[in-house]
């Protein structure tokens, strides 16, 4: 028996993406919420939401490199200029994200124990 998978995220694009890789990995039967939860939400239709109270993955990793640069900006300018080695680093994972489409800080970040589905 050959199993129907739909894919589904907040705007649509991250669910095409995971479709296209899912079928070059050769999973088939698989579709895609055109416009995801916000279309649906739009058209009327159902929308069961968890409880929790997380932040969307990008917000998150938004929030952590702007409290790090911040910092490692601080501490170079008031403590010790080698400091400015981490916001440098992060300028440095931001450009390789941009152009890449990679973000070890998003995979890092969705590892975390509130990124994680609940166990039922």
């Amino acid at each position: 028996m050959d199993c129907h998978y739909s894919l589904l995220c907040l705007g649509g694009k991250r669910a095409e993406q995971a479709a296209n890789i899912l079928s070059e990995k050769g999973l088939k039967n698989l579709d895609v919420i055109e416009g995801g939860i916000t279309a649906r939400e739009s058209a009327g239709l159902p929308v069961r939401k968890s409880s929790r109270k997380t932040l969307p993955l990008m917000r998150q990793v938004q929030l952590t490199i702007g409290v790090l640069a911040l910092i490692g900006s601080l501490l170079a300018i008031f403590v010790n200029p080698l400091f400015a080695i981490l916001p440098a680093f992060l300028g440095a994972g931001l450009t390789l994200a941009g152009s890449t489409g990679w973000c070890g800080l998003a995979i890092f970040l969705s590892k975390m124990p509130w990124n994680r589905c609940a166990k039922t």
